[in-house]
């Protein structure tokens, strides 16, 4: 991208900044929300080359979605249902599969986020084929980096092949999944690792008293 089109996307920015400012009024100030809003440019502008036209979109619902856990874990906002959080390196398949699996399985009946240590630059396509078979769509979802608010907001943290570097705090619920990583590997495989995560799912919510919606 040349100057123009930085600072063009830097003001789109700056515009989805005071959508939040509105959305959260009476909850954090500007000072609170910039800063989130900065930090997700930061965090996203490297790891999202090939989307720039998307770009603002994508900062706006990364910095809402570290705003909103961290309201929740403030206090200022109340948690309706149990929130879950998926980690893998990439944030670009097996956490992304759960994420989507356990909001449709539990009827959003349950909060739902993921995150990468290391977040990749778009989902794998093979993964997003996997899902658009059980009529499940992707398309809007994008990797996003593990933050220390989406820890601390979350009951339960699962992950899945991120090793150490999911920040522990005292009194949450860890829990390991063992799950082969999709990546490179051909759709028959995807679909065999989608089923595998979905049964963990099913178990998962029949663990957190939530009734179970089949994935199709």
């Amino acid at each position: 991208m040349n100057d123009a089109e930085v600072a063009e996307l830097r003001a789109q920015v700056t515009r989805e900044s005071y959508r939040l400012q509105d959305e959260f009024s009476g909850i954090f100030s500007a000072e609170t929300i910039e800063p989130h809003v900065s930090e997700s440019w930061e965090a996203l502008q490297g790891s999202q080359p090939s989307v720039p036209t998307f770009l603002p979109l994508f900062v706006r619902r990364f910095a809402r979605e570290r705003l909103m856990a961290l309201a929740q874990v403030e206090g200022k906002m109340t948690k309706e249902h149990p929130e879950v959080l998926f980690v893998c390196v990439h944030n670009a398949g097996r956490s992304q599969m759960a994420a989507v699996l356990t909001a449709h399985m539990s009827a959003g009946r349950v909060s739902v986020r993921s995150a990468g240590s290391a977040p990749a630059s778009e989902i794998n396509p093979r993964v997003v084929e996997a899902m658009q078979e059980l009529g499940l769509d992707l398309a809007e979802e994008f990797p996003k980096p593990l933050t220390d608010d989406f820890v601390m907001a979350a009951d339960v943290v699962i992950t899945m092949g991120c090793g150490d570097a999911c920040p522990v705090y005292p009194g949450k619920r860890y829990v390991d999944w063992q799950v082969e990583d999709p990546a490179g590997k051909p759709i028959e495989d995807v679909r065999r690792i989608r089923d595998d995560i979905a049964s963990r799912v099913t178990q998962l919510l029949e663990n957190l008293g939530i009734e179970t919606a089949a994935a199709r």
